[in-house]
Parts: structure tokens; sequence; C-alpha cells
């Protein structure tokens, strides 16, 4: 129980093989010209146990866009995680609520710098909903557990990224996690806060999910505008009306009582990610840190919120409708 109410903390101090957990944290920049997505986490598969950060930087300054990514990786006993309070150290990187600190060093990578987070956006909690997955934060033994830690917050600091100066002073942020054994083999993820509305923040997820020998499709949806959440969820008897899915594009149309939400993303240029299968991160996905998402909230005949955010994250892992669309 404290767990499911604390998921932010780390969560694998038991486990032993085919584990992984590992943390988000995007922030994109002022002039919306510079996206930096940090990825801390360990892997406790018992062929290849290791702790690494992900680094995957977006710039585009007009000339040319660039897109890269990389994976440092560290001995296991780097990692050291809190068992009070969300605080992560892997060497000398650390990783929390308050902030980032990284220097990584590699052959063609040099990345220093910090950035301090303030006025994190946390979702609300009961005992139905302990978490953005709702009760079934409480089923055990499932392949992937999520977490929201930051639908918004406030960033200020500096990070060089080779010839890059990345400013970060007076923007926005978003922190989640993941945990488990391996990533859904389908889903669509989207992420995104730089609407034209400084209060509007958004995140989706529509995946396929294998639950002990069987599977089932489900979703969750949280829009947070004018400091409300509104959830739309398999457990909270919302429906998908409309899903189309395409290589570098989705549609989708969800229903609570009187509210719709719908929903249009796409991805301008992909980066390649390492993810978990079985704890042992083998697994690539294709993201997007500058897709475009329109979204429209309504209420019977009133419109609550219609706008467009740029640099949002959106990962297409999904190739086929939902079999439940009513």
């Amino acid at each position: 129980m404290k767990n499911v109410f604390k998921d932010d903390r780390f969560q694998g101090f038991k486990n032993i093989n085919k584990y992984f957990e590992g943390w988000y944290f995007k922030v994109v920049s002022k002039n919306q010209k510079q996206s930096l997505a940090l990825i801390p986490g360990i892997s406790k598969a018992l062929d290849d146990a290791h702790a690494f950060i992900q680094v995957f930087v977006y710039s585009n300054d007009k000339v040319k866009q660039e897109i890269s990514n990389h994976y440092f990786r560290f001995d296991i006993n780097d990692f050291y995680a809190s068992k009070n309070t969300f605080s992560i150290k892997i060497k000398d990187n650390y990783f929390s609520l308050e902030g980032v600190s990284v220097n990584l060093i590699s052959d063609d990578v040099i990345l220093k710098g910090s950035y301090k987070i303030s006025n994190p956006v946390t979702l609300p909690k009961s005992l139905y909903q302990p978490s953005i997955m709702g009760p079934f934060a409480y089923l055990p033994k499932m392949e992937c557990y999520h977490g929201i830690l930051s639908m918004n917050h406030d960033v200020s600091g500096v990070i060089t990224y080779n010839h890059l100066i990345l400013d970060f002073n007076d923007c926005k942020g978003y922190v989640e996690k993941d945990y488990g054994r391996s990533f859904p083999s389908q889903y669509v993820w989207i992420q995104a806060n730089h609407f034209d509305d400084s209060n509007t923040s958004f995140f989706l997820s529509v995946a396929t999910i294998p639950y002990l020998k069987l599977q089932f499709d489900g979703f969750i949806v949280n829009l947070y505008h004018n400091r409300k959440h509104y959830r739309f969820a398999t457990y909270n008897l919302s429906k998908i009306k409309f899903e189309k899915i395409k290589e570098k594009e989705v549609t989708y149309q969800f229903k609570k009582g009187k509210y719709i939400l719908d929903v249009k993303a796409t991805i301008n240029e992909f980066g390649t990610l390492a993810a978990p299968k079985f704890g042992k991160m083998d697994h690539k996905i294709k993201e997007g840190l500058s897709g475009n998402v329109i979204i429209k909230l309504s209420k019977g005949e009133n419109i609550i919120f219609h706008g467009k955010s740029l640099n949002a994250g959106i990962e297409i892992m999904k190739k086929k409708t939902l079999s439940n669309i009513l």
C-alpha cells in the first residue's frame, strides 16, 4: 500500500531478475527550439544487470534540425535510490523533483550542467486512484506500471551538449516513470505541455496490456487545464469512440459522460531509444520530441478547451485499432 501511493520512489529493492525501472525527465526551452529528455534507470536482467542514463536531444536552429540519442551505461553498483523520498543517483548524476544534475562524458558526447524544478503539478490521489493507473495499480505481477510525477513544472538552469548551450531558464518540464518487466507490445504514448494556454498539460497512453495469461486493451488520458484534471480511462468507464493509427499520426476521440475529448497527434522526426523486454534494455522504440498535438475538450455544446502544442513527446508503437471501440 505504501509503495502504491508513493510510486515516484524506487520500487525495485526486492526485485532480482527480469526487472527494470526508469524515470523520464523532459524539458523544452522557452523559445521551444531545444528539447532534452533524460532517462535514468536500472536493469536487473540476470545476464546484463546495469544502470543507465539515456539522453535524447532535439535542436532546431532554423538552419537545420538535429536529433541525437545516446545510451550511457554504468555498473549496477553506481545506482543509488533513497528509500524515504524520490532521489536517484547514478555515479555523479542526480535526479529528483527538486532538479537534475548531469556529468556525462563519452568518446563523442559531453553533457554537463543542471536545472532546478519548482511548482510541480502532481496528480490528485484517492483510495480508488492512488496513481495515474487507478485501481490497476493494486494488481500484482503486471508487465509494466506507470507513474506521473509532474504534469508540468517550472525549470531554471543550463546544460551544455557538446557545442550546444541548452538554455532551460524560465521554461517548463515534465516527469514520469515506468517499472516492471516489459513495455507493452503495442501502445501509443503522447505528452505535451506547450499549449498557448500555459495552464494546460496533456498525457495519453493507449496500450494492449498483457496480464498473466490474458491481455486487454486499456487507456489513460489526463488533461490538466485551469488547475483541473480531466481523466479519461478504462477504469472510470470512459470509452474510445474513434481511433485511427498511421506511421506518424494518430487520431482519437474519447467520451466520458457528457465530456468529449478529440486528439490528433503528428510526429515530425523520430529518435531511437532503448526499452525493456523482460528487464533487459535491448528492445528499440521510436520517439519524437518535436511532435504536434491538437486537442479539443467539450461538454455538450460547450467547448472547454481547444488548442495546439508543439514539441510534444510521441511514441507510436501500435499498428491496429482497438477491438472494443463503441
